[in-house]
């Protein structure tokens, strides 16, 4: 049986922070959650924490890599299978931030415009020694990205219902569908259904200090 243990929030940025500097070059710490996790916000507190640390640290949101309206609303604005798979570029996640973090030392921060339907425009960006990015946004697991430290901050159907905006109310299935498959590929699971009070099963140690845990060694 999982056991969790009841944390603060403060102190899960903490203990997320100090997997990532376990890591002694360049790191991609992925978040998975709902929308309604606000999983940005204990993106920001992780990348905060670092960079007290010495560690330059940056934060990329999940829906700077949406893929284009023609592409997400082509079965309709509220198709459950889309929403799964054709609504965020995990492609392009992959290649322009995680490996090319990891092969080229260098990372977009952002794909596309989602309000304005149009490419961001952005420049890549030279990542020096020590970088790490905290990549959060819904669905992130189980999509072959190797994030060197994996969390998955978990929400019961009441919690989704409850902090879910009317109006996306119909994420909520493939929401569930999803993170019943991927979250155990996680290094630290959260139960997150009150953001206030979260409680934490961290697997195991860090399993490596300057390799990725699941493809060999980075530079």
């Amino acid at each position: 049986m999982t056991m969790f243990t009841p944390i603060n929030p403060a102190d899960l940025a903490g203990v997320i922070a100090e997997r990532a500097a376990g890591h002694h070059r360049r790191v991609c710490v992925g978040i998975s959650a709902a929308d309604a996790a606000a999983p940005l916000n204990l993106a920001e507190e992780v990348a905060a924490r670092l960079r007290v640390d010495g560690r330059p640290a940056a934060v990329l949101s999940l829906h700077d890599f949406v893929r284009p309206a023609s592409l997400r609303f082509e079965h309709g604005r509220t198709d459950h299978e889309s929403y799964r798979t054709n609504w965020f570029d995990y492609g392009a996640l992959d290649r322009e931030v995680v490996r090319g973090l990891h092969e080229k030392k260098r990372w977009l921060p952002r794909l596309w415009d989602e309000a304005g339907d149009r490419s961001a425009r952005a420049q890549r960006v030279d990542a020096p020694d020590g970088q790490v990015l905290v990549v959060a946004g819904p669905m992130l697991l189980g999509r072959g990205l190797a994030f060197d430290v994996a969390v998955h901050l978990a929400m019961s159907r009441a919690a989704l219902g409850r902090l879910t905006p009317d109006e996306d109310r119909w994420t909520i299935p493939p929401l569930l569908e999803h993170d019943a498959a991927a979250a155990a590929e996680a290094d630290i699971v959260v139960r997150y259904d009150h953001p206030d009070r979260p409680a934490m099963h961290a697997a195991g140690a860090i399993r490596s200090g300057n390799g990725d845990r699941r493809s060999g060694q980075r530079q």
